[in-house]
C-alpha cells in the first residue's frame, strides 16, 4: 500500500464523493462535512482546498486513489502559533495504520511551512479509533470541554490533543 499526501487535483472529484459519501464518517466531522455527500459538496471543496497559498489542505492517497484528506489551519490573534489539523479517511481503510502516518508527514509540512509552536487537534470523547490515532501520531491530550459539541441532536464532551515543534523527531 502507498501513501502519498497532495495536492487536490479536479480529477479527484469521483474518488472523493465515493469516500466521503458515509454518515459513520460525517458523524465525527463539524456540520461542514454533509451527509449525504453530493458532487456538489465535492466540486466545493476541491476548490476550497485549492485556493489556500500556501497549501492548507491535502489529499490522502493510497495506490492512486484519494482516501481522505488532511489539513493544517494556522490560527490568528492571539492563537496565532497555534494551528489545528483535522483529517478523516474512508471507512475501508480505518485501522490500517494510516492515519497516523498522513500525520506524522503532515505535522512536518506544517511546522516548515507556517510559524507556528503547535498544532492541535479537537474529538469527541466517543471517537475512540480518533483518539488513539492522535496518540499513535505522538499528541498528548491538553483538555476535555464538557458538552460543548452538539451534533445530531446530541451532546459530546471535546477532547483536545496538542503537539509541540519540539516533539518532531
Amino acid at each position: 500500500m502507498q501513501l502519498i499526501l497532495r495536492p487536490y487535483q479536479a480529477s479527484d472529484l469521483e474518488s472523493l464523493v465515493k469516500h466521503a459519501n458515509n454518515f459513520n464518517i460525517s458523524k465525527n466531522l463539524t456540520n461542514k462535512f454533509p451527509f449525504p455527500y453530493e458532487k456538489k459538496d465535492g466540486e466545493a471543496f476541491i476548490q476550497l482546498a485549492l485556493s489556500h497559498k500556501p497549501l492548507q489542505i491535502k489529499a490522502i492517497v493510497v495506490d492512486n486513489e484519494v482516501v481522505g484528506s488532511i489539513g493544517v489551519h494556522q490560527l490568528t490573534d492571539i492563537y496565532s502559533k497555534s494551528a489545528e489539523i483535522g483529517y478523516w479517511i474512508a471507512e475501508d481503510f480505518w485501522g490500517k495504520g494510516i492515519v497516523p502516518l498522513a500525520i506524522k508527514e503532515m505535522l512536518k509540512y506544517g511546522f516548515e511551512t507556517f510559524d507556528v509552536e503547535r498544532m492541535f487537534a479537537r474529538t469527541s470523547h466517543a471517537n475512540l479509533a480518533s483518539q488513539q490515532v492522535l496518540k499513535k501520531a505522538g499528541f498528548i491530550f491538553e483538555a476535555e470541554l464538557k458538552g460543548t459539541i452538539f451534533k445530531n441532536g446530541e451532546y459530546f464532551d471535546e477532547l483536545i490533543f496538542g503537539f509541540r515543534k519540539h516533539q518532531l523527531i
